[in-house]
């Protein structure tokens, strides 16, 4: 019988159907992903902070909506990463080597350009979401499967909306 030290120490063993491999292999793709989803947040948090000019009043409540949106997958694509036996985010260090969402810290930025860096930046994600659940599907993840299809579906909503309220004219 293992002592509370040894059981202190022992590594995280959630049970799973899921073989070793998918374990490893969806966990690590969700762990990547959610690095880009905090990291997204960020983004979406900062130019919703830092929005001016005429439009301010829609752009600064619709890019709130879209953070609050963003970040509510956070801790859905964490604990689906822990159900299936992996692992997830330890630190702000860890997303910052994992994301691939590139930062925008300038000192400002024109509220257009803002809709469309964000616009491109959920587009990428899409895809991302898409690759996963190629690789869910080839592991037999019906449930990471799932969960991703409803995020493509939100994302691709935000796209959307951030081309609309970012077009010029008829163009």
């Amino acid at each position: 019988m293992a002592t509370a030290p040894e059981k202190r120490l022992a590594p995280l063993r959630t049970p799973t159907s899921l073989s070793e491999d998918a374990t490893r292999d969806v966990s690590a793709a969700l762990t990547t992903l959610l690095a880009d989803v905090f990291a997204l947040y960020i983004k979406t948090k900062n130019f919703h902070w830092h929005v001016s000019g005429p439009h301010f009043r829609d752009y600064h409540l619709l890019l709130d909506e879209q953070s609050a949106e963003i970040l509510a997958m956070t801790d859905l694509i964490a604990e689906r990463a822990r159900k299936i036996g992996g692992t997830t985010l330890r630190s702000v260090g860890q997303i910052s080597r994992e994301t691939r969402v590139a930062d925008n810290d300038a000192d400002y930025v024109d509220p257009l350009d803002m809709l469309a860096e964000l616009r491109e930046d959920n587009n990428d994600l899409v895809g991302r979401m898409r690759e996963l659940h190629d690789l869910c599907d080839e592991h037999g993840d019906i449930a990471t499967a799932s969960l991703l299809e409803n995020w493509v579906d939100e994302t691709e909503k935000r796209v959307w909306f951030l081309f609309e309220t970012g077009r010029r004219g008829n163009v």
